[in-house]
């Protein structure tokens, strides 16, 4: 089995547990793996090179000077490989078969990277490559970086390139949590999860892997995440699963639109949960909803439209805090799904203009992270389709 390891800078935060790292590495190599080894600065290191740059410095200079912990790891990591007899090499921007190379505006060149890291993964064999995370270096030889959580991001590219079968990243936590446990008693590894949800909950704070990771995860390759102190780098932890598919989706179903307004909703706790409990208890799904300051709108399948004005109509009877329900069908949605959303500025506006110039008329835009749908009247759902495409 082919494994792409990172240790993040907690796992790497003193002498003994660079030491526990490498016994780690060590073992997966006793069982007969081959190994590729990816380190992070240790400890809070880049963060501390950051503060102490109180000047203007230029781009090459931060670079370089930021890339001094990585550079610390991968020599602290290749000694102690070497002290147990195995046979490592550590690899910094400037090496002889520096693998990341970025273009002139600073992105990963994917096909100089992938014949690098090609020709890398062909000596694991033979060398255990301890490389240096979050750094990249362009054509010319300069340092550059991949970003906040680069280090993720070099080790799950990494792993697509060399043709890994396994990712696992070592960090300070058991995997992905039902919540955060210093906030939330009694939360628990979730054992797997898609893809798909972890980039959401990455994008929404949760520090588990870097979404720009994920952009390289692909069905082949399987992505664990594991707590520094478990040892066993193969086993436990947290497994990723699936691949995140970049989509322009036409919802085949045609929608309607449940709006239900009242002047005390925003000062009225519970409200949405009770209009949205009661359409679960009769079966009816929810596609979308969107809420305003005195408004509250569901979006459900054309054919559960009346038996949901029915349902809401008595919800609105009942509370004092609302007022009317209105319905509006023949309602279509286009959804764009794509990994790299989120770090495109303007990307709602790119979504919609073409559709305002086309006198489309928008009845909703919402957004997810990673995600935008646009309800549009069913008659123009093809032409908004091909507008949305041409944009992507």
């Amino acid at each position: 089995m082919r494994v792409v390891v990172k240790f993040g800078g907690t796992s790497l935060g003193n002498g003994s547990r660079v030491t526990r790292a490498a016994d780690s590495i060590a073992q997966a190599i006793e069982n007969g793996h081959e190994v590729a080894v990816v380190a992070s600065a240790m400890g809070s290191t880049t963060d501390d090179l950051l503060d102490d740059i109180d000047y203007e410095a230029q781009d090459e200079d931060r670079a370089e000077i930021v890339s001094m912990g990585e550079r610390t790891s991968v020599r602290m990591l290749k000694g102690a490989l070497a002290a147990r007899g195995i046979d490592a090499e550590f690899f910094e921007p400037g090496s002889e078969g520096w693998p990341i190379i970025t273009d002139e505006y600073g992105e990963v060149d994917v096909d100089e990277t992938t014949k690098r890291a090609s020709a890398l993964g062909g000596q694991l064999g033979d060398v255990v490559p301890v490389i240096t995370g979050f750094l990249a270096e362009d054509h010319q030889g300069n340092v550059t970086t991949l970003g906040r959580g680069g280090s993720d991001t070099t080790a799950v590219m990494l792993g697509k390139f060399m043709d890994a079968d396994e990712v696992v990243i070592v960090t300070d936590v058991e995997g992905v949590m039902t919540g955060d446990p210093r906030v939330v008693e009694g939360a628990r590894n979730v054992g797997e999860i898609t893809v798909d949800e972890l980039r959401s909950l990455s994008f929404r704070g949760a520090e588990v892997v870097a979404p720009s990771a994920l952009s390289y995860k692909d069905a082949g390759l399987g992505v664990r995440v594991v707590h520094y102190q478990h040892d066993d780098l193969l086993t436990g932890g947290t497994s990723i699963e699936g691949e995140f598919q970049n989509l322009i989706d036409l919802q085949e179903d045609q929608l309607a639109c449940m709006t239900v307004a009242g002047r005390a909703i925003r000062n009225s706790p519970g409200i949405l949960g009770e209009l949205a409990t009661a359409l679960g208890e009769e079966g009816i799904n929810i596609e979308a909803n969107s809420s305003g300051m005195d408004s509250i709108t569901f979006y459900v399948n054309v054919e559960d439209a009346e038996d949901a004005e029915a349902l809401l109509h008595d919800r609105v009877v009942e509370e004092d805090a609302l007022s009317s329900v209105t319905v509006e069908d023949e309602i279509a949605v286009v959804r764009v799904t794509g990994s790299d959303l989120p770090n495109q500025p303007g990307i709602v506006k790119r979504t919609i203009d073409p559709l305002s110039e086309a006198h489309i008329h928008l009845y909703d835009v919402i957004t997810s992270a990673t995600s935008v749908s646009v309800f549009v009247p069913w008659d123009d759902r093809e032409q908004t389709l091909e507008l949305v495409q041409d944009v992507f």
